[in-house]
């Protein structure tokens, strides 16, 4: 009987879940000016392939035109988007 080579499975667990706080590296507004950066966002949507980032200012697709929705998809192990960083909780001496 003869073997079939398949593609790896998608990984099911990307690191991402709906709500969490990340960072996108995307094109937006600040200030009235249209600039390329990190922006904070909070994820919509996890699937096996896509992670939806919704954001809060406008966002751009890379040929330039806005994105009504606010949302932008990403594969989950993308270097254009990553955890957002914890803050340190300053501790009290007494």
């Amino acid at each position: 009987m003869a073997q079939f080579a398949y593609m790896r499975t998608p990984d099911l667990k990307s690191g991402f879940e709906v709500g969490d706080t990340v960072e996108v590296f995307c094109d937006h507004e600040k200030n009235a000016d249209r600039i390329r950066g990190w922006l904070r966002g909070i994820i919509v949507q996890v699937d096996p392939k896509l992670v939806a980032v919704q954001f809060r200012t406008n966002v751009y697709l890379t040929d330039g035109w806005m994105v009504p929705d606010r949302i932008l998809w990403y594969p989950p192990h993308s270097e254009h988007i990553r955890p957002m960083p914890k803050k340190k909780k300053a501790v009290k001496e007494s």
